[in-house]
């Protein structure tokens, strides 16, 4: 046995029971043996000892809408062939940020399936992935559902990007039957090894609806049929009702509804049905830079009152919101990017990769969530809504030890996820300051 056990620390465990002070938490291997108070405890004498005293510890944190790999114009021709490589860049960013489990929702499949892979291999170091691949319904990064390349691009390589992100679920299948689609999904899931998959209800920041009804069940059922989750991504009342009607299990971006507000009823479906809400949800600060300075889509979509007025309503009824940055990694470079430049002066920037996760737990705070609330909607929810709760998401026997020490109490204020001392992850510390191992677009300039 390798047994470690972490001493003298007060442990929120994730479930939602109330802090365990003074507690011990022994770790055979990967895995967690038990939480236990100290003094009902007997630590063998084989144990690696770590001293906690005076300090917490909370389960990993989760990401319920990565992107790791940073889809900008620049990045996807410059980098061509070593995809791979950003993404790695990117889950070690993450990890050294206390974020160890990502969910990647969009992205050149192969490549984040190959780090995923690697990082469970245990032959490089990073954040735990799961990969959805494509957005189902939607094109590449150079079709119109994201940046269209105009005439600068030749028909070849744009034909070949968008082939990595689509993988034969993107545009056409508007085309297609409800069979037709049903077709193609259960062949995308058997070919291309996802995690779990997502759909657009609507375009990507177009109020236009994607799939009619049959369409949707057909796809849900497609994942349910192969025991995956199925996400949605929805950016207007109408979508969200459909998807929520097609029994998506989880609404991507479901607190977002357009120029109007959510109606009560779809507030309390999502709430009494305990649908979780990946939702990105930014401070007061960062609401009033966006009001002022934001893109006019953000200001008037994205981060508008009705937006604000939906994540209050939701967490007073109650629902499952999760944590979502739904962000990629900018470093100096990317930081002067002409598609950035309204962003340089940016406040408390909530999509920003490796940091907007400590905004979002401000934010939702903010609005009224209990600091408690705040933990679950880091760990044990996002554990749950994937369906991965029994590996992950709290500090239980059995589960696998992925923990932050953290050299303040989370629940007094939720600014001490910051003050991160140690990351442990499959009951390994992390070696935090050498990642990430080779930067790239986190290098200096």
């Amino acid at each position: 046995m390798t047994l470690t056990a972490i001493a003298g620390a007060t442990v929120v465990d994730g479930t939602g029971r109330p802090p365990l002070r003074d507690a011990v938490v022994l770790i055979d291997g990967e895995r967690i043996v038990s939480v236990t108070p100290a003094r009902e405890t007997v630590v063998p004498g084989s144990a690696t000892m770590i001293d906690a005293t005076g300090r917490h510890v909370v389960p990993g944190l989760m990401d319920a809408n990565a992107h790791l790999f940073s889809a900008f114009p620049d990045v996807i021709l410059e980098h061509d062939g070593r995809y791979d490589e950003l993404v790695l860049e990117a889950a070690q960013v993450a990890l050294k940020a206390g974020i160890t489990t990502v969910f990647d929702t969009w992205g050149p499949l192969r490549p984040l399936t190959t780090v995923r892979d690697r990082i469970n291999r245990g032959e490089v170091v990073g954040s735990r992935m799961f990969v959805a691949g494509n957005i189902i319904g939607f094109g590449g990064p150079f079709s119109s559902d994201f940046q269209s390349p105009g005439d600068f691009l030749g028909p070849e390589i744009v034909d070949r990007v968008n082939h990595e992100w689509e993988q034969g679920v993107g545009q056409d299948l508007m085309w297609l039957t409800a069979d037709g689609i049903r077709r193609r999904v259960r062949e995308y899931i058997e070919r291309s090894d996802v995690d779990f998959i997502k759909y657009g209800a609507c375009g990507h920041s177009t109020p236009v609806l994607l799939f009619s009804e049959t369409a949707q069940r057909a796809i849900v059922e497609e994942g349910h049929r192969a025991g995956i989750t199925v996400q949605a991504h929805t950016i207007t009342v109408e979508s969200l009702r459909m998807e929520i009607e097609a029994g998506a299990d989880l609404l991507q971006h479901g607190n977002i509804t357009g120029k109007e507000p959510m109606p009560d009823d779809l507030v309390a479906a999502i709430a009494g049905r305990g649908i979780p809400v990946a939702a990105i949800v930014p401070t007061k600060r960062y609401r009033a830079w966006v009001h002022e300075h934001g893109p006019e889509w953000w200001r008037t979509v994205g981060l508008n009152p009705a937006a604000a007025e939906n994540d209050r309503r939701l967490i007073d009824a109650g629902a499952r919101l999760l944590l979502t940055v739904d962000g990629a990694l900018m470093g100096p470079r990317l930081r002067k990017h002409p598609a950035l430049a309204r962003l340089r002066d940016v406040v408390d920037h909530s999509q920003h990769f490796g940091e907007g996760h400590f905004y979002w737990l401000e934010a939702v705070t903010e609005l009224g969530m209990a600091p408690m609330e705040a933990l679950l909607s880091a760990t044990r929810y996002p554990a749950e809504a994937y369906h991965v709760a029994d590996e992950l998401g709290t500090l239980e026997p059995g589960k696998r030890a992925d923990l932050l020490i953290l050299d303040g109490d989370p629940l007094d204020d939720v600014r001490n996820y910051r003050r991160i001392v140690d990351v442990m992850k499959d009951g390994v510390v992390v070696d935090r300051d050498a990642l990430p191992v080779s930067p790239i677009i986190s290098a200096p300039e």
